[in-house]
């Protein structure tokens, strides 16, 4: 039995991601600041597994308190999920994402060089690749991120890379992961997003809800079938599988190696309210709006290198997303707080 240090595992992914862990046999522990997230995610894991998280309420930016936690606990490896993450917010507060992104992941892997521990799964993005120059995406692409939370995503990668090509030992996953949708099948844990919804699914599931008066789609001039953004939606649960993977494959992947975690398949805006409408049981009400700065016509990955090197792939359909998300979505209509 591994023990396994989740940063931010009281997030969306993170809290999916150490169900997985605990019901694969390791043990967990977790460090959050639960700045955007909350420690009811972990009770509920709790309960779903049968088994017991131990977690530390810890800011990155400390690292006398992540010294401690090494000392404390024997760690084999860490999942890095623990960052600032809106990417609007980004372009407002670039200082405020630019120390707290990058500076909490310095003290990070300084804590577990001292403590020894060097196999790292990273959390970083697709949005390391910008507007893409061609789609599918593949790990080659040019990266040229457009916002702050994106550059945040890629001097951490390049750091990483530094760190292993300058001491021989560590075992870093570079996870770029798409656009996460779902909710564990239960209904008991699922996106919680604080104020108003970055994204699209959770901003769908609190119109159907009755929380958003109507769907904001934005723009339907864009170079795609229907006109609307093109992307690569992945079930919560494939992803959370993905870090598990990348685990158990990373003993035989010295360095710093980038992969993609996506389905492979490009689905417009329109598909996605279709499906998801379709899962409510009604026609959700939307309406176009101007294009917002930033945003791009398509993204969505060639998956290949996750199948070939970690033998893992998406299983879970857009039906399946939704229906998960509306699950989740009607039980918990005010999220964690309700």
């Amino acid at each position: 039995m591994s023990t396994i240090l989740v940063t931010g595992g009281a997030g969306y992914i993170g809290s999916h991601t150490v169900l997985e862990l605990l019901n694969a046999g390791h043990r967990v522990v977790v460090v959050d600041n639960l700045d955007n997230s909350s420690a009811e995610s972990l009770r509920r894991v709790e309960a779903l597994t049968g088994k017991t998280v131990e977690f530390h309420l810890l800011d990155l930016l400390d690292r006398g308190g992540l010294d401690l936690i090494f000392k404390r606990h024997r760690i084999d490896a860490v999942i890095h999920f623990a960052g600032l993450k809106a990417v609007g917010e980004s372009t407002q507060q670039p200082l405020r994402y630019y120390h707290n992104n990058i500076t909490g992941t310095l003290h990070l892997l300084e804590a577990m060089k001292a403590a020894g521990c060097k196999t790292l799964v990273f959390s970083s993005s697709a949005t390391v690749y910008g507007d893409p120059e061609r789609v599918p995406l593949t790990e080659g692409c040019a990266l040229r991120t457009t916002n702050p939370y994106g550059a945040t995503k890629l001097w951490i990668e390049g750091i990483c890379r530094d760190l292993a090509k300058a001491e021989s030992g560590w075992h870093i996953l570079l996870l770029r992961y798409f656009n996460p949708v779902g909710a564990h099948e239960s209904g008991r844990i699922g996106e919680d997003p604080q104020g108003i919804p970055n994204n699209l699914m959770p901003f769908i599931m609190q119109v159907a809800v009755g929380k958003r008066e109507f769907l904001n789609i934005w723009g339907n001039d864009w170079a795609t079938p229907d006109g609307t953004g093109v992307r690569d939606y992945i079930h919560v649960v494939d992803l959370a599988k993905g870090h598990l993977a990348a685990l158990a494959k990373a003993p035989e992947l010295p360095g710093a190696t980038a992969i993609n975690l996506g389905t492979g398949n490009g689905i417009s805006v329109l598909d996605m309210w279709r499906a998801a409408s379709a899962a409510v049981g009604r026609e959700l009400p939307y309406r176009f709006a101007p294009r917002r700065p930033g945003d791009i016509a398509a993204c969505y990955a060639d998956a290949s290198l996750a199948k070939n090197l970690l033998g893992w792939s998406a299983h879970y359909n857009v039906a399946q997303m939704c229906t998960d998300h509306w699950r989740w979505q009607q039980a918990n209509p005010n999220g964690y707080s309700g």
